[in-house]
């Protein structure tokens, strides 16, 4: 999940770790997913409770992969008010990492706060590219040789674990924001397994912690726009998240899931 080739890995993974055997690769895998979340912890006085669900679906489109996240929110506020808060953001993304397309959509009290749409490409694997906006307004960005996409974002972070490395950057664009491409920094731990899971499709699978922050490309900030830690199973599915917003800090746990057999 964004919450995501290796011609690009194999510069943007290049020293750091002993070379090492890689475990055999899972597919990965068409699924839905909801969890709950619940406030963890609140940074800003403003925020005194807030609960939500984040419903994720990825669907095997037999060229790409049409994926759907649907984020509800209830923040309450220090003087008792609820205030609702939805994002939805749809992406299809071609399975050779070069064509992408999105849109998201967030509301606040069901007002309009941010409205994003277009298209992205990859001159080829690796290389640079554009993302033209039909959405806030008609523009076209450049995107920087070793720019991934979501899907193929995630594919470099489990490819990366199962090698044993530990930290890599990697280039991303998502289509969450007009700005265009960002830089994310990542971080993996403890990596193997099988591990114990109530959902047996995932309990045979090598998994880990792992923690991606996103920066606006550019800038010369040091704190990262959004982080978000995770466990990452072979196949791409996800579990026990923390989604630090900056004001606070949401935990996610699966609370419904099923593979998706492909339609093709």
């Amino acid at each position: 999940m964004r919450l995501f080739v290796l011609t690009a890995l194999a510069l943007l993974l290049g020293g750091g770790v002993p070379a090492m055997a890689v475990e055999p690769a899972a597919p990965m895998a068409a699924h839905r997913a909801l969890y709950t979340l619940t406030l963890e912890q609140a940074r800003a006085s403003e925020v005194a409770g807030a609960s939500g669900t984040m419903a994720y679906e990825v669907l095997d489109a037999c060229d790409g992969w049409a994926s759907r996240q649907r984020l509800e929110m209830t923040i309450i506020n220090r003087d008792g008010q609820d205030i609702q808060m939805l994002s939805d953001y749809t992406t299809w993304e071609s399975k050779d990492g070069l064509k992408m397309r999105f849109r998201m959509r967030q509301t606040t009290e069901q007002a309009v706060t941010s409205e994003v749409a277009g298209e992205a490409s990859l001159e080829r694997v690796g290389g640079p590219g554009t993302v033209h906006y039909s959405v806030p307004e008609d523009t076209t960005k450049d995107l920087p040789a070793g720019t991934l996409f979501p899907m193929a974002h995630t594919e470099a972070i489990l490819a990366a674990a199962r090698a044993g490395k530990k930290f890599i950057t990697l280039p991303l664009f998502d289509g969450t924001s007009e700005k265009g491409g960002q830089d994310s920094s990542v971080a993996i731990s403890s990596w193997g397994g099988p591990r114990p899971s109530k959902w047996p499709d995932l309990a045979k699978l090598p998994s880990g912690r792992v923690h991606v922050a996103f920066f606006d490309r550019g800038t010369s900030s040091q704190q990262p726009d959004y982080e978000v830690s995770m466990r990452y199973w072979d196949n791409g599915v996800a579990d026990e998240l923390d989604m630090d917003f900056g004001e606070f800090v949401m935990k996610g746990t699966l609370t419904q899931f099923a593979i998706v057999p492909p339609g093709c």
